[in-house]
């Protein structure tokens, strides 16, 4: 048996729910002072509607615009016959209007502009456009004849890693667990649409985007409408939600900065949700083989993670699923791959944990598989395999408290308390005592870890003192509904000195210094890295300054360019375990969470406050992933049937139970001078896997495919 790595103090954990700093925009959003992309109306403001493709592959051979332009407030319809021209980028998925092209179902071969939304709605609806179809191939990715290894996925990891001699190690196991787990395609769906308002006024452009970094959007406007970078502005002040699918610029801000600058007019366009799926990106489909061999006390000695997923034709996106598994358990011999084809289907993208959400998945369940084989208990079973260093790179931890938080969980969750057979909790009536079948109700539990790594990227701030003793923080940071202002507040008071009423800050402009995108949970390090880093400044300053500050005041700035820029020796992560309590019903094969609580790692938090409103909105999306989230493509016509709301099932409030939400109070010195990690994705990675070994526990048969709904549960209950 691997011998444990050796024990750590352990840290205290934190359960002062709500505590921290009353969130800074409460007010403004409550009251609606708080202004969005799609509530800016410059005078004269035309609003577009873009107009999908109807067809899975082929070309546009006709734009009927002319019957269009006769019905009433109809100004322009735009298509590749006299769109402007834009120049060379990155992302293929914007090169829109650009020629007649059309590589899957909803991409975008038109746009209405008229004077009224209604009016614009009501042409692009009429607007007639011919096709030259051609056949499409929707996949499935599973076994497809054009299947590669890239070489890399998404985030730079390597697309493939081998340690040791997997397949020798996996045969010679005495336990061996070999399980391949589904998931159909998820979307992000964000409250808030994606919309742009955009006008040109003496070739400078101005654009209220909603999106997760307006100096991102800034850069790839100027690259694409050929400006110099200075003549652009991109506001993004307030943001209802993005989960990655604001992460870079869509198609809605390219639109409406090519439509204004055809019509000379502002131009007002919002995306509407049943485009999303087609066009700002989702999760893909995955099908992920996991292999796990131990010896009978549970101790891993091969691992295995091989993913197959699919992209489009117009752009490769990998998402990095197997890459968890180089992180989490020892595993002396191991095989971690990624394999993609490409289809006519549309880009997959950021969505919220990219990889470790749908790896953990995988990983998880299949490490419960492993608790049930050799009948030791999860959390122990997680325990015994403690790694002493990463596995895949072999540096130590800067800190890794996952065993902590598994034995604290345990404890909160009551888990000691449960008993381990499957199917062992009932409640309601039972069969044969001539109640009502429906009254009877499984009762299951389950545990999973996450772990999300620590990513830092660089920035820059400006911090100013006031002779009236107030103080302004600047930085294009951008919140997208995780309490940003608040947090940075408190960063720039503690290095100051200050109390943080005095502090101000003013971010979601590119005119303000630049800042990365807020993704990847590395918001609040990278900002705050800056702003700590201007504040001290400004505080030496201040030191040094004797008597009354000039009328001016004083101001410093901070880049950490070369501080992000360094390696670390060490691998930086932060870690979680979730625990879940799930019922049944033995009629219906409805699944209801009953209890969800977690317990994370995750550095300094700094906003106790709006962390805990993270973590919980973290798990419940985890709890959609597990149970009503899902779409499929139609083979057929090429896209995804599930286009709304009202089909594509996101938790409400009936779906979501008290969770609770708890975190150690983890020292870590080589993250940052704050000691934070990123908490707004890990709540996700651990969650649908709990959920779904908890309902393995209740009914004692094993579902491989996410969500878990009613229809792949009852056959089993049937049975």
């Amino acid at each position: 048996m691997t011998p444990a790595p050796p024990p750590q103090p352990s840290p205290p954990l934190v359960s002062d729910v709500g505590a921290g700093a009353v969130r800074r925009d409460a007010r403004q959003k409550v009251t609606g002072a708080a202004r969005y992309a799609a509530e800016h109306t410059p005078p004269g403001c035309v609003h577009a509607v873009p107009v999908p493709a109807t067809v899975a592959r082929g070309r546009v051979t006709a734009v009927h615009a002319d019957e269009i332009l006769r019905r009433p407030g109809v100004l322009a319809v735009l298509s590749h016959e006299n769109a402007p021209r834009l120049g060379e980028g990155d992302d293929p998925t914007l090169a829109l209007l650009q020629d007649d092209r059309v590589p899957h179902q909803g991409w975008y071969v038109a746009v209405v502009l008229a004077d009224t939304p209604e009016n614009a709605r009501a042409a692009a609806d009429e607007l007639r456009i011919d096709y030259v179809v051609e056949d499409h191939d929707p996949g499935p990715p599973a076994d497809h004849p054009r299947l590669y290894a890239p070489e890399e996925a998404n985030g730079g990891h390597p697309a493939l890693r081998e340690r040791g001699d997997f397949d020798t190690a996996f045969d010679a196991s005495t336990v061996r667990v070999d399980a391949t787990y589904t998931m159909t395609a998820q979307h992000n769906h964000p409250m808030e649409p994606h919309a742009s308002t955009a006008w040109w006024q003496d070739g400078d452009l101005t654009v209220y985007d909603s999106s997760q970094g307006a100096t991102t959007v800034r850069d790839v406007l100027a690259q694409l409408l050929r400006v110099p970078g200075e003549r652009v502005t991109v506001v993004s002040a307030y943001v209802g939600g993005g989960f990655g699918s604001k992460g870079t610029p869509r198609p809605q801000v390219v639109l409406a900065a090519m439509a204004s600058r055809h019509l000379g007019r502002p131009v007002k366009l919002v995306l509407p949700r049943r485009d999303l799926a087609a066009t700002v990106g989702h999760r893909a489909p995955l099908v992920q083989r996991v292999r796990i061999g131990a010896d009978t006390d549970g101790v891993i000695g091969a691992l295995a993670h091989e993913v197959v997923t699919q992209t489009s034709t117009v752009k490769e996106f990998v998402e990095q699923a197997a890459a968890p598994a180089r992180t989490m358990y020892t595993s002396p011999h191991s095989r971690t791959s990624h394999r993609v084809v490409a289809l006519d289907v549309p880009t997959p993208s950021w969505m919220r944990a990219p990889g470790e959400a749908s790896g953990m998945y995988a990983l998880e369940t299949a490490m419960d598989e492993l608790a049930v084989a050799t009948g030791i208990d999860p959390v122990e079973l997680r325990l015994r395999n403690e790694p002493v260093t990463e596995p895949d790179s072999g540096r130590p931890f800067s800190s890794r408290n996952l065993a902590e938080c598994l034995r604290q969980g345990a404890r909160l969750f009551g888990w000691a308390d449960r008993d381990p057979r499957p199917g062992a909790g009932r409640t309601g009536g039972a069969r044969g005592t001539g109640e009502r079948f429906g009254d009877e109700r499984l009762i299951g539990t389950g545990v999973a870890a996450s772990t999300y790594p620590y990513l830092l990227s660089p920035s820059t701030a400006s911090a100013h003192a006031a002779p009236d003793g107030s103080h302004l923080v600047r930085l294009n940071a951008t919140d997208i509904g995780t309490g940003a202002r608040t947090v940075l507040a408190q960063i720039a008071a503690e290095a100051l000195g200050v109390p943080a009423a005095s502090v101000r800050v003013e971010l979601g402009s590119s005119a303000l210094p630049t800042a990365p995108l807020a993704g990847g949970s590395s918001g609040t390090s990278s900002w705050g890295f800056a702003v700590h880093q201007a504040c001290t400044a400004l505080a030496g300053m201040l030191r040094a300054h004797s008597g009354p500050l000039p009328p001016e005041g004083l101001t410093a700035s901070a880049d950490t360019t070369e501080e992000a820029g360094r390696e670390s020796p060490y691998a930086r992560h932060a870690f979680g375990a979730q625990f879940a309590e799930v019922e049944v019903d033995t009629v219906t094969g409805e699944v209801r969470v009953r209890r969800l609580l977690g317990v994370f790692a995750a550095g300094r938090i700094l906003s106790p406050r709006t962390a805990r409103s993270q973590f919980i909105g973290g798990m419940t999306m985890g709890l959609g992933m597990a149970l009503t989230e899902g779409s499929t493509l139609d083979p057929a016509f090429g896209d995804f049937a599930e286009r709304d709301l009202a089909s594509y099932h996101v938790p409400v409030c009936a779906d979501v139970p008290a969770i609770e939400a708890h975190w150690l109070d983890e020292e870590d010195p080589h993250l940052n001078p704050m000691g934070s990690k990123g908490i707004g994705e890990i709540g996700i990675v651990g969650t649908a896997a709990a959920i779904a070994n908890a309902v393995h526990h209740a009914v004692g048969v094993r579902l491989r495919e996410l969500p878990l709904t009613p229809d792949r549960l009852l056959p089993h209950l049937r049975d």
